[in-house]
């Protein structure tokens, strides 16, 4: 049996979502059938407005609504390091932990030759524009610890060794509340490697 139109062109979009497969995809577009009007219009709204009312900031290339972002127009954080992420919610995982107090970098993605990103399809080359600037002493680099996060970050620091700068890497290794035994050796060598005297 085939659903009426409506709802396959729903499901449809809903598949073209990541992570979400034909039966997820079904269960949500039946959760809308049964949805309140209004609430229906104000989720419509609220997709339209994300893709009308956000743009990357002119300087760190984080999506905002205003421009630069708020936290480009905070003057009182430190202008002598740049914390570079993949992504902006790895932005606001790093301003959740209320540490950092410079400026961010979003590069919007990786190197990643499997999928044919290279370093033109990501914003490198906004990123060294703001590191010829002469209040930036440090370049933190807090991309993923994974193959492409590894391989950004090492693309990274070479490309940068001629601008006389501190380029640090954030430390990887285990969790707060992990267990050495579920531990994989990659990530038993890093914490190693990160160790520090207490």
């Amino acid at each position: 049996m085939h659903y009426p139109e409506p709802i396959s062109k729903l499901i449809d979009a809903f598949t073209r979502l990541p992570g979400v497969g034909p039966k997820t995809a079904g269960r949500l577009a039946f959760h809308v059938l049964r949805m309140k009007e209004e609430d229906v219009l104000d989720f419509a709204k609220a997709l339209v407005n994300v893709k009308r009312n956000l743009h990357y900031c002119s300087v760190c290339c984080n999506i905002t609504d205003i421009d630069p972002c708020r936290i480009c127009q905070d003057k009182s954080r430190d202008a002598s390091v740049i914390c570079v992420v993949q992504e902006p919610k790895d932005l606001v995982a790093m301003e959740r932990t209320r540490e950092f107090d410079g400026y961010y970098h979003v590069l919007h993605g990786a190197i990643s030759p499997m999928e044919g990103i290279g370093p033109d399809q990501i914003h490198i080359a906004e990123l060294l524009k703001r590191l010829g600037d002469e209040q930036v002493k440090e370049m933190i680099l807090a991309t993923n610890p994974n193959i492409e996060g590894e391989a950004t970050a090492m693309y990274l620091s070479r490309l940068v060794k001629g601008f006389g700068l501190k380029v640090t890497r954030i430390a990887h290794g285990l969790p707060v509340g992990g267990d050495l035994e579920y531990a994989d050796e990659v990530t038993l060598t890093k914490a190693l490697e990160g160790r520090r005297e207490i």
